[in-house]
C-alpha cells in the first residue's frame, strides 16, 4: 500500500475497507428487512457527543503532536553541537580523543534511530549516552571550564527529550475516553445500519458518509497520541519526520572523514 498511496491519503485508505464492510452489511439488513431503527432527535443527540468527545481528544493529542515534532530536529541539534566541539578540538590540539568523539556521536545517532525503530533497547541507549562522560574528562585540560559546562548542559538535553519520548510513546492520553469513543461509535454504527432510510440510495450514502468519519477519527487520533510508533509498521501519515536525525547521521560521516 506504501508504494501505491500517498502518505496523506493512506490513514483513508485503511479505513475503506471497514467503510465497504459496514455497507455490505447495511445491504443484506435492508434486504432481509431487518430495518428497525427510526430516525428520532434522540439518535441525533448521540451523534452529537460522539463528535464532542472525539473532537475533545482530538485537542487532546494535537498538543502532544506540536510538541512532538519538534523534539528530533532539537535532538539533532543538541548533538551536532557537541560535534562541533569534537571538531574544534581536534583542530586546536589534535586530539586523537576528540576524533574518537566524534565517532562515537555518529554511533549514538545510529543508535537512537534504531531506537525509534525499538530495534535499541532504552536502558542500552542511555547507556550509551552515560558514556559521553568519559570524553568531556579528557577535554578538561584541553579546553576552557565552560566549554565543558556547556557539553554536559547539552547531553543533559538529550537525556530529556529521550525521556519526554519514551513516555509519549510509552503512555495513552485519557484511555478511558479513547474506550467511552470506539463503544459509542460501534453502538452508532450498529444504529445506523439497522435503521430505516428512505430512499435506500440515501440510507447507502448516508451511512457511508458518517462511518467513514467517525472511524477515519478514532483512528487519526490514534495514530497522533503516538507519532514515535515507527516500529508497528504503520502509514506515515501522523508520524514525526525523523529526516533532521538521518541528516545529522551523514554529516556527521562527512565530518569524520574530513578529520581523517
Amino acid at each position: 500500500m506504501r508504494k501505491f498511496v500517498p502518505p496523506k491519503w493512506s490513514l483513508a485508505a485503511r479505513v475503506l475497507p471497514f467503510i465497504v464492510l459496514i455497507l455490505i452489511v447495511k445491504l443484506i439488513v435492508h434486504n432481509m428487512g431487518w430495518e428497525f431503527i427510526s430516525l428520532n432527535p434522540l439518535f441525533n443527540s448521540i451523534v452529537a457527543a460522539n463528535v464532542f468527545l472525539l473532537g475533545f481528544l482530538l485537542a487532546g493529542t494535537l498538543s502532544d503532536y506540536k510538541e512532538s515534532e519538534k523534539l528530533p530536529g532539537e535532538l539533532a541539534a543538541s548533538i551536532e553541537t557537541i560535534a562541533d566541539e569534537c571538531v574544534i578540538t581536534y583542530k586546536n590540539k589534535k586530539s586523537k580523543k576528540a576524533r574518537e568523539g566524534l565517532v562515537y556521536l555518529r554511533d549514538f545517532t545510529s543508535s537512537m534511530l534504531e531506537w525509534f525503530y525499538k530495534k535499541e533497547k532504552t536502558k542500552s541507549l542511555f547507556h550509551k549516552l552515560a558514556g559521553l562522560g568519559t570524553f568531556y574528562l579528557a577535554f578538561e585540560p584541553l579546553t576552557q571550564p565552560n566549554f565543558i559546562v556547556r557539553l554536559k548542559q547539552e547531553q543533559h538535553n538529550i537525556r530529556r527529550m529521550l525521556i519526554r519520548i519514551h513516555t509519549i510513546r510509552e503512555t495513552s492520553f485519557v484511555a478511558v475516553g479513547y474506550a467511552i469513543a470506539e463503544i459509542t461509535t460501534t453502538l452508532l454504527i450498529v444504529g445506523f445500519i439497522m435503521s430505516k432510510i428512505s430512499p435506500f440510495i440515501d440510507s447507502v450514502f448516508f451511512v457511508g458518509i458518517a462511518t467513514f468519519l467517525m472511524i477515519y477519527m478514532n483512528v487519526l487520533i490514534r495514530d497522533l497520541d503516538n507519532p514515535f510508533d515507527y516500529y508497528e509498521g504503520e502509514s506515515e501519515a501522523a508520524h514525526v519526520s525523523l529526516h533532521p536525525i538521518r541528516e545529522l547521521e551523514e554529516r556527521l560521516n562527512d565530518r569524520i572523514k574530513e578529520l581523517k
